[in-house]
């Protein structure tokens, strides 16, 4: 099969088994790739009558069809899991160079199940695959594994995908980091990896990849890479600035969450938070994941202050929010050096500074106090008890113990007085995109299949920026105020999970640069038949519903699709959406009915589900 390897590696650390089996070919021809063939897998391996964290549960990791290939920003990984923070599927993406290194490898997907004896590595090289002990890397940082393993290993094109203390510790949003801070960050896979007592997966992979069509693969990437550049945005901001652009343009609009989303501005950050402050005060350089132009990504270190010469990955755009404007924070080397010291721990940075911005509010309400912290204060903008929360909660220890619970069951473990604070859908905490002035971000966010979700799709592109896609019928008056009218947030949703099934970046189009049609060229190029647009994203919308059903076996359906109380009865103080509410079951019903969903129940009707070929989940069901 062109575009695959066609081999997915089953590792048991209960049983220490070690096996490869082959992909049925029809689930590449009904779900492409990635995220479709990941949780087709996970429909299948999952135990709902045993704990989250059971032994038995699996932890998947897909690549797609583009990744590897010429195709722009073709580096991305999936993650999928049954996830501890919300109970719901779990779906994270990474970039890096994980994916194509685990691709190039000769697998298109691992799968891990069980739980050692002892902490352990899985070492892949190629087709020769170990089970290592690694009781000396348990409780060292990401930086200090990768760094020992490699030395450790000594093979050269080593991809390490690991966890820090805060998987090893269990906390409910721990991420699982590769290259040392790429993150694989939502739901918490580092908890689900943890659980296994498994620290780090090392990959080389030396194999050549099959195309259909090199030749013409590389024509149409380079007039995919020109489409991508064209867009103003990508040229101008994101790719010389990285993703903190997004900054000053969401607090511009009055989208940005501030003061765990008391307030939707942030004036007292221009020039602090800023990303022209950003390039000044910190020390910068461009980072880029596989094959990618646009190098969105950035490697800084702490230049003065308390914490100079900390330094890592990022902070990007949703690092600024969690740690600045949503904890009132100015300090941006207080925001970096929390950024640098969650990855390196092995933390989700949405998570974790959702959910200090939130024990702010509850110590500003007094339902936290000194005693409750052991001494921490904290108030608003204390940029050093926000890096303090960061290591306790990590290491679960005092006030972390409570943290790291994410902030549902924080609230659950304080009493209903905590819950309005608690800022999350399905037990997974907001990330930082404000609802009220960008209607169709409240409909995404409450109907995620993975809880709180701001990029499936980045519906504020459309509403709030202006977008427009002809192709996607995507055109005309849309209000961003306008509770109904939500339609259109569909085939934007099914573009945003093509990505996800390709093996490709979703910033090549979160703001419609690369269109529907060029990754459908992109696609027939490699697997060497012609895939359509409407082909692609009739797949993608398979995957969206097949989400939607697993959850339902799962337990969950329209009553779980609401927000937090603060959207639905609190006017927003300021910005484009002051005096705004979320009208969302006004929402809901508009969005159900373009997704052909039952109204009472948000699931899929039975003959959308004919329509799609899901007939074997309502057997599973």
């Amino acid at each position: 099969m062109k575009g695959y390897m066609g081999k997915m590696l089953f590792v048991n650390l209960s049983t220490k088994q070690i096996e490869a089996q082959s992909i049925p070919e029809e689930w590449f021809a009904q779900f492409i790739g990635g995220e479709g063939v990941a949780i087709r897998l996970l429909n299948d391996l999952i135990y709902p009558e045993k704990d989250v964290l059971d032994p038995v549960q699996p932890l998947i990791f897909a690549t797609g069809p583009l990744t590897g290939t010429l195709a722009p920003c073709s580096g991305r990984c999936v993650v999928a899991f049954w996830s501890p923070a919300t109970k719901t599927i779990g779906v994270s993406n990474g970039g890096g160079d994980f994916a194509p290194t685990l691709k190039r490898a000769g697998w298109d997907m691992l799968v891990v199940t069980g739980r050692a004896e002892c902490p352990v590595s899985i070492v892949i090289d190629n087709d020769k695959v170990e089970i290592q002990d690694a009781s000396m890397l348990w409780g060292m940082t990401v930086t200090e594994t990768e760094d020992t393993l490699r030395e450790k290993l000594g093979l050269s094109n080593l991809s390490i995908a690991s966890i820090g203390v805060a998987g090893e510790k269990g906390v409910l949003f721990a991420s699982i980091m590769n290259e040392k801070y790429r993150a694989f960050g939502r739901g918490g896979p580092g908890a689900v990896m943890g659980s296994k007592n498994l620290k780090a997966i090392a990959v080389r992979g030396t194999k050549r990849l099959s195309t259909a069509d090199q030749a013409a693969l590389k024509g149409v990437a380079k007039d995919a890479k020109e489409e991508m550049f064209q867009e103003i945005f990508v040229r101008d901001e994101l790719r010389p600035y990285g993703t903190p652009s997004f900054y000053d343009a969401i607090n511009a609009l009055g989208i940005l969450p501030t003061k765990n989303w008391q307030r939707t501005t942030f004036p007292e950050s221009q020039d602090k938070l800023t990303y022209q402050a950003y390039h000044q005060i910190l020390d910068v350089s461009p980072k880029a994941c596989f094959n990618c132009a646009i190098h969105c990504g950035r490697y800084t270190k702490v230049k003065e202050g308390p914490y100079a010469g900390i330094e890592g990955g990022g902070p990007e755009y949703e690092s600024i929010a969690a740690f600045g404007s949503k904890c009132l924070v100015t300090d941006l080397n207080a925001v970096a050096a929390a950024n640098h010291l969650a990855n390196d721990f092995g933390l989700d940075i949405i998570s974790t500074g959702q959910v200090i911005a939130t024990a702010m509010e509850w110590y500003e309400n007094g339902i936290l106090n000194k005693d409750k912290t052991q001494g921490i204060e904290l108030s608003w903008g204390n940029g050093d008890a926000v890096v303090e929360c960061v290591k306790r909660i990590a290491h679960r220890e005092g006030i972390g113990e409570l943290l790291a619970l994410g902030v549902k069951r924080a609230a659950e473990a304080l009493g209903a007085q905590a819950e309005y604070a608690a800022m999350h859908v399905k037990g997974l905490e907001m990330a930082a995109d404000e609802v009220r002035a960008s209607k169709g971000e409240a409909v995404v966010h409450a109907t995620s299949a993975r809880g709180a979700d701001h990029l499936r799709p980045y519906a504020s592109a459309i509403d709030a920026f202006g977008y427009r896609d002809e192709e996607l019928g995507i055109v005309g008056e849309i209000d961003y105020l306008e509770d109904g009218n939500k339609a259109w947030i569909k085939p934007f949703q099914e573009l945003s999970m093509a990505t996800n099934l390709l093996g490709v970046c979703l910033f090549a189009s979160i703001t419609l640069a690369i269109k529907a049609s060029t990754w459908a060229k992109l696609l027939s190029e490699v697997v060497g038949k012609q895939v359509t647009k409407d082909e692609l994203l009739k797949a993608a919308e398979r995957v969206i519903n097949m989400e939607r059903l697993v959850n339902a076996r799962l337990g969950f359906d329209r009553k779980d699709d609401t927000l937090p109380k603060r959207f639905l009865t609190e006017p927003a103080p300021d910005g484009r959406g002051q005096g705004q509410v979320v009208n969302l079951e006004k929402a809901l019903d508009s969005y159900y009915t373009a997704m052909g969903w039952d109204l009472k129940t948000g699931l899929p009707t039975e003959a959308k589900v004919k329509e799609l070929g899901l007939e074997f989940l309502l057997q599973k069901a």
